[in-house]
């Protein structure tokens, strides 16, 4: 995914970067009909020009953003699987395993609600 390789490069921690690119190219693998793209210096994929997820990187996790909708969605899954969360952000501690199952149901709810999507943004 060239598209990330900036992105990626500059991550000073091997492991971040190591995690940061498995879960992108899951994304662009499990997904590849989402668009891959680089909007606010961050990694995002979209769907038919609607936003559907974005990653970014801090310094004990990677954020996760399916905006607030996705967040409220599925708030029992992220505190099962031992996440926290804001309004607009999951975060997946550096330490800890990528809950895959759970971005595959958040990305698919995404990709579901928003297939009708005229705006990039919920309203």
């Amino acid at each position: 995914m060239k598209v990330f390789s900036n992105y990626l490069t500059d991550i000073d921690d091997l492991k971040q970067r190591d995690i940061t690119e498995g879960v992108l190219n899951w994304v662009n693998t499990k997904y590849p009909d989402l668009v891959p793209k680089i909007a606010w210096n961050q990694p995002m994929f979209t769907d038919h020009g609607t936003f559907i997820i974005a990653f970014s990187i801090a310094r004990n996790h990677l954020a996760v953003s399916p905006e607030k909708k996705g967040i409220t969605h599925f708030s029992n899954d992220i505190t099962q699987a031992g996440y926290e969360y804001s309004k607009h952000l999951i975060r997946f501690p550096w330490n800890k395993p990528i809950d895959y199952l759970l971005l595959e149901k958040i990305i698919e709810f995404n990709i579901l609600d928003k297939a009708d999507s005229l705006t990039f943004w919920r309203k």
